[in-house]
């Protein structure tokens, strides 16, 4: 029997109750889900957050630290120290007109209009700062800006500065090396780059140089001083051990700081030791000497005419100190006669001494391990007046540390060898020199370098107790393609103790000027021999150089002692 539900009593509400029930439970899942969803994604990101986003994070790949530079002594000259650069991803950045504003604030020295055209780029990368303090990059991250980060860099710094600043050189922001050595230890492949999460494992040893750095302060000091005091535009120095080729010390001023941000350095700053040529003038002399001397057409008994100006075709060749008398080659040497060295070269002929020069290197670059190297400028055509002005270095122009290497050859027994700027002993040097001259030759020469500090031209370089002897060189400058008679190059060559040489020393100033006390005199023997006095009286007794005490440097001594009282009474 089926109940039948009176008209009256029938619900018509009923299934519209059921379908909004239905749309309710609907509601209530979708809320359910979405509400899981966002749990989930929360968790997910708490436990797993992305690496990209939010606030600045370090990333932790970048090139490796370069090796350390150290002195022969190991001194730190330079190394690398933790540093941070910050970056950003411009597609993250959500205001950029805040970002720039916050990150300017933090940052004074940041540009404005180039931060904002950074930021709008279509890139998904832009440096903003490279090698900021702790303090900046801690204040940026404190900003919180989405899209700002920062990476874990290295920085090269130099602790003594521009001491030693055109031999190490100096690298670019992205630790590439630019100049000196620097350069050299990127040419030679001695640095990668790599993953930084175990740096220390992939460390490379200390580049150790020849360079001795209380030696390279004194050298400064005194160059630095000479400039001063006799108004020079610029002036240098080297010291070097000639029975190794190791270059002690090498200062060319005007220098640079290596550790300024700004490497823009002038044309004043660069090496001119080894970037730039000059004429030597006298300097040379040494090498028409040794050539002479080694060929057996000249002897110390050869006498040479100075009394008259050589003539050669329409050119006329003067000394500066005219002599009324015939001179010995040991006169011609003391006296520094340009009529008496050209002589000898002639009698040795215009082959003989190309090839000589040839031999000792003088027609090629001299490279080491600074990439700074200029060739050396030579005459176009070589002719019987050209042999008599390049004997006695007019004319020819080289770097200066090609002129003190060949000299050091001519000295040390006749062993030429290329300088370095890296340790080396006495047996690898050997092994690599070029025998240029004989032992009885280098001896002789020796001889007139001491006579001539003795009572020559150098003889403001004759420090007691050491045996200093050299040669002096003063040529006039080029100056629009002509010489200039006012201006001119002083330059002086010597070494000590000069019975067994050890140590060579040159010093060179750049137009350097008379003062009081020079007698109108602007010439080396008057500034560059003495500043060479002061040098080595300083760095003797640094490099463990006994002074031996004659009898006639004793007298000396207590004359000097004598009149020291007298000043002080």
């Amino acid at each position: 029997m089926t109940d039948v539900i009176p008209e009256d009593l029938r619900d018509d509400e009923a299934p519209r109750r059921l379908a909004g029930q239905n749309r309710l439970r609907l509601i209530g899942i979708c809320f359910t889900a979405a509400f899981l969803t966002l749990a989930g994604q929360l968790t997910h990101l708490t436990i797993f957050p992305k690496q990209d986003d939010g606030p600045l994070r370090p990333i932790a790949e970048g090139p490796l630290p370069r090796p350390d530079i150290i002195d022969r002594n190991g001194v730190l000259l330079a190394t690398d120290v933790a540093v941070a650069s910050i970056f950003a991803d411009p597609s993250k950045i959500i205001d950029i007109d805040e970002a720039v504003e916050a990150l300017t604030a933090t940052m004074p020295d940041i540009n404005a209009g180039e931060l904002r055209r950074k930021l709008t780029t279509a890139k998904r990368f832009a440096w903003i700062k490279r090698q900021v303090s702790p303090e900046e990059r801690d204040a940026v991250y404190n900003l919180g800006i989405p899209g700002v980060s920062y990476v874990n860099e290295r920085r090269r710094v130099y602790p003594q500065g521009r001491l030693s600043s055109h031999v190490v050189g100096y690298v670019d922001l992205d630790t590439k090396g630019i100049a000196g050595v620097e350069k050299y230890l990127d040419d030679r492949g001695a640095l990668y780059t790599a993953s930084l999460a175990e740096p220390t494992e992939h460390r490379t040893e200390p580049a150790q140089l020849s360079l001795d750095i209380r030696v390279q302060a004194a050298v400064i000091d005194e160059v630095a001083k000479a400039i001063d005091k006799f108004h020079a535009i610029a002036g240098g120095g080297i010291v070097m051990d000639i029975h190794t080729g190791e270059v002690l010390s090498m200062v060319s001023l005007p220098d640079f700081n290596p550790n300024q941000e700004n490497k823009n350095f002038s044309r004043d700053q660069q090496n001119r030791m080894t970037s730039g040529v000059y004429e030597l003038g006298s300097v040379i002399k040494a090498v028409t000497f040794a050539m002479a001397l080694d060929s057996g057409i000249v002897t110390l008994k050869s006498v040479f005419d100075t009394r008259y100006p050589l003539v050669i075709g329409s050119a006329r060749i003067h000394d500066f100190h005219p002599q009324n008398h015939p001179l010995t080659t040991e006169e011609v040497f003391c006296e520094s006669s340009n009529i008496g060295t050209a002589k000898m070269a002639l009698e040795v002929g215009i082959e003989a001494h190309q090839a000589f020069l040839r031999k000792v290197g003088l027609f090629d670059k001299l490279q080491t391990e600074l990439p700074e190297a200029a060739k050396p400028l030579l005459p176009k055509r070589w002719s019987k007046l050209v042999t008599a002005t390049t004997a006695f270095g007019h004319g020819f122009a080289v770097q200066p540390l090609q002129g003190a290497a060949v000299v050091a050859g001519l000295l040390n027994g006749g062993h030429l060898m290329t300088p370095t700027f890296l340790r080396r002993n006495e047996e690898e040097a050997m092994a690599m020199a070029t025998t240029v001259i004989k032992q009885s030759t280098s001896e002789t020469l020796r001889y007139l370098f001491r006579r001539n500090a003795i009572e020559g031209s150098a003889t403001k370089v004759d420090v007691i107790g050491y045996r200093v002897g050299g040669k002096t060189g003063t040529a006039e400058k080029v100056v629009n393609g002509r010489y200039n008679k006012d201006q001119r190059l002083a330059s002086f060559i010597g070494a000590f103790p000069m019975d067994n040489p050890r140590y060579l020393v040159m010093i060179m100033l750049d137009d350097p000027k008379a003062i009081p006390g020079t007698y109108g005199f602007a010439t080396a023997g008057w500034n560059a021999v003495p500043t060479a006095a002061s040098v080595i009286e300083r760095i003797a007794p640094m490099l463990g150089v006994q002074p031996v005490f004659t009898e006639e440097d004793l007298q000396k001594l207590a004359k000097l002692e004598a009149k020291e009282k007298k000043k002080q009474n």
